[in-house]
């Protein structure tokens, strides 16, 4: 288990740029492209396959998906796992949980882990929020649930931060670190 270190992207801090994959089209998505797609803000999610936490909240953020998107805020998933040493996190994998689990937002592929780094991401799941000036608005957890911690699952964390920028406003600080599995790097 990781806990993401608060500090690691400062609040204000401007979208890294990046282009990657989309495991499902193979089509490249770029931050750039997406600054211009979704008017209110984007929230990228790092996630895998493999992880007990992601599975844990994957339904409920496939609901958030469903409710924000029209709204105005995208969703981005990025796998940046080292897919050799977990081969459900490799690119015909996730593409397989797209389709199966019909998630409605792109999910990228960061062999390189190079935008991981960009980001400083450290775990699985991982949440980044960014308003309309691309700016980092929240960073931090789901909600306090664990897969074994008996906490009802709720996505309360990321839906008030998804909320307040969805009407304009400033997530409140201070935010609860992102808690998950560690990013798997390659040696």
């Amino acid at each position: 288990m990781s806990i993401t270190a608060l500090d690691s992207m400062a609040v204000g801090t401007l979208i890294p740029n990046f282009s990657l994959p989309n495991v499902l089209t193979g089509e490249y998505v770029s931050s750039a492209e997406l600054k211009a797609s979704f008017p209110k803000g984007i929230l990228i999610i790092f996630l895998c396959r493999h992880c007990p936490y992601v599975q844990h909240i994957q339904a409920e953020l496939i609901r958030l998906a469903r409710d924000f998107m029209p709204q105005g805020i995208g969703f981005i998933g990025i796998c940046s796992n080292d897919a050799t040493t977990y081969p459900e996190d490799a690119p015909a994998s996730l593409k397989e949980m797209v389709e199966n689990d019909q998630i409605p937002f792109p999910l990228l592929s960061d062999e390189s882990q190079e935008v991981a780094r960009k980001f400083s991401a450290c775990c699985t799941p991982d949440f980044f929020l960014f308003n309309s000036s691309s700016r980092l608005a929240y960073h931090g957890r789901f909600d306090g649930s664990t897969p074994k911690n008996k906490v009802l699952l709720s996505g309360d964390d990321l839906h008030s931060a998804l909320e307040t920028l969805s009407r304009g406003g400033i997530p409140k600080e201070p935010f609860y670190p992102s808690i998950g599995c560690s990013i798997k790097w390659k040696q």
